[in-house]
């Protein structure tokens, strides 16, 4: 064996977990057959079948990795740097959401790359190598759980875990183009990983099939059985879909069409977000630095993004600074400017943070209450080229955080859904349903999975120009608005809506159709 060749260490450990055993295999950086996802690869088995008639385990046969960061007895996590391996000891125990994992039939197989101390969105590393994007190699995987995201997009597992602080599940989700769950705050156990913001933290988890994203949510949540319900409400955040970099028919309209075809637009309702955040958020007029003559200068979404971003500044420093400060690890230039920018948080900013967090959490679910869900994409703008410093800007972040914010200081449940490429990258949005609707969340994104798709199929491959389906995406939205005021019994706004609509697509017969109702109405 070669110098350049990766030596193999077997080494045999028990876990407290009955019939449960590890095995794990050191691999040098040279090794990168795996794309770069992985750190180690191991085995965790789960226990032996029950004897018939009883049901095998739930997710036996399936696979799954996880980000360097959750404790595994007799483990050492690297969290993203190899200083911090250095300076730690081995787990005593394995994390309840790992084990419960493993108990219920699912294979371990390796633990994964993430950012240093899982504090950035890029997911790149220069100490255990950056994992490569399968679906856009030239570009960043997304981070902070870079190498689970693409360990799930190369197929190499059927799942994995990650931690969504402040998007380290979404972001790779939607660069990657798969599947990606962020839970409820609080709704998974946070023992036995190692935390960076206590307020934001989440376990979150990574699949290209919605029916094993669902499974491994029913083990993780615990959740009570209970019948599946489909949504009442599904609104769109048409202000968050303005600005980013693909077309409406590409993202927002593939959702309204596919939520026409299985419930009817009688369920659709558009809103803009950041307005009804305002007036339900009042502690965001309470931001320091952010108010001119006692008005909110930032919009709603940008004064989210500063809060979360300094909570979790706030938070990691609570708990690490002091072995940042002994150990000094080298780091990538994104996370060190965010450690090592002068950053002092007051007793009061703290305390209206809480108040933000919690007005959030009730603004929110007041608009969605039990049955609804909340349409957002997930990210602004494709996944940055590998090495650049776009990812890195004022603005690309503020735009990316602006959206992430939403559930990370809501603390509701969100689940990244891709739809095929646009431009040659992928596309994704998001649904957020209320806190503690995760399992109503799993379950909607298992009845619109496969319509989405199809949607996303046929806009991708419309044969219209530019400036037509420019026309065609204005018209309706102004379609979309005009049903939103005949619901409202607004009949001469309807009207003036759909006659916009008749006016850029004037071969639409719907469009005609809605405005006789309307005309109707008003004569009632």
């Amino acid at each position: 064996m070669t110098s350049q060749s990766a030596k193999n260490l077997l080494v045999l450990l028990g876990l407290g977990l009955a019939g449960i055993v590890l095995i794990t295999r050191k691999l040098k950086k040279s090794v990168r057959k795996d794309l770069g996802a992985f750190i180690e690869k191991l085995q965790l088995l789960p226990p032996p079948q029950p004897a018939p008639p009883k049901a095998p385990h739930p997710l036996t046969a399936l696979t799954f990795a996880l980000s360097d960061l959750f404790d595994i007895e007799g483990h050492v996590s690297t969290f993203g740097h190899p200083e911090w391996a250095r300076t730690h000891e081995p787990a005593s125990s394995t994390a309840p959401a790992v084990s419960a994992l493993v108990e219920g039939g699912a294979t371990c197989v390796a633990t994964t790359v993430l950012d240093d101390l899982a504090l950035g969105i890029g997911g790149e590393n220069k100490h255990y190598g950056t994992p490569t994007n399968p679906a856009v190699p030239a570009r960043v995987p997304g981070g902070s759980s870079s190498g689970a995201a693409v360990a799930v997009a190369a197929d190499f597992v059927d799942f994995a875990l990650g931690i969504d602080t402040v998007g380290g599940v979404r972001v790779p989700a939607g660069f990657c183009g798969i599947l990606g769950f962020r839970p409820s705050h609080g709704a998974v156990s946070h023992l036995g990983i190692i935390p960076i913001s206590t307020s934001l933290d989440t376990v979150g988890w990574f699949a290209k099939d919605p029916n094993i994203l669902r499974r491994v949510g029913h083990i993780l949540l615990q959740a009570p059985f209970a019948m599946q319900r489909s949504p009442r409400q599904i609104v769109i955040a048409d202000d968050c879909f303005q600005h980013i970099n693909v077309p409406l028919d590409r993202s927002s309209q593939v959702v309204v069409k596919t939520t026409e075809k299985l419930f009817g637009r009688q369920v659709l309702k558009h809103i803009n977000l950041g307005d009804y955040l305002s007036s339900r958020v009042p502690s965001l007029k309470g931001c320091s630095g952010q108010k001119t003559n006692g008005e909110v200068k930032a919009s709603a979404l940008k004064l989210l993004a500063n809060i979360m971003q300094s909570l979790q500044r706030h938070e990691f420093r609570l708990k690490h600074d002091e072995w940042m400060n002994t150990v000094k690890p080298e780091l990538h230039p994104g996370v060190s400017a965010q450690l090592h920018e002068k950053f002092e948080v007051s007793d009061a900013e703290i305390e209206n943070s809480k108040s933000v967090r919690s007005e959030m959490c009730a603004a929110v679910n007041s608009l969605l209450k039990d049955e609804g869900i909340l349409v957002i994409p997930t990210v602004a703008d494709p996944p940055p080229k590998l090495g650049g410093k776009e990812i890195l800007s004022e603005d690309y972040q503020s735009r990316a955080f602006s959206l992430l914010s939403i559930a990370s200081i809501s603390g509701c449940c969100q689940v990244s859904i891709p739809l095929g490429f646009y431009d040659k990258y992928p596309v994704s949005v998001s649904l957020i349903a209320r806190h503690g609707g995760d399992r109503f969340l799993l379950d909607t994104l298992q009845t619109v999975y496969t319509t989405l798709q199809e949607q996303a199929d046929i806009a991708s491959k419309s044969k219209s120009s530019g400036n037509a389906v420019s026309k065609e995406q204005s018209a309706e939205i102004a379609k979309e608005k005009g049903n939103q005021a005949y619901k409202d019994k607004q009949w001469q706004k309807a009207i003036g809506f759909y006659t916009e609509a008749i006016k850029l697509c004037g071969d639409n017969a719907t469009y005609y159709s809605n405005r006789a109702q309307a005309y109707l109405g008003l004569g009632r």
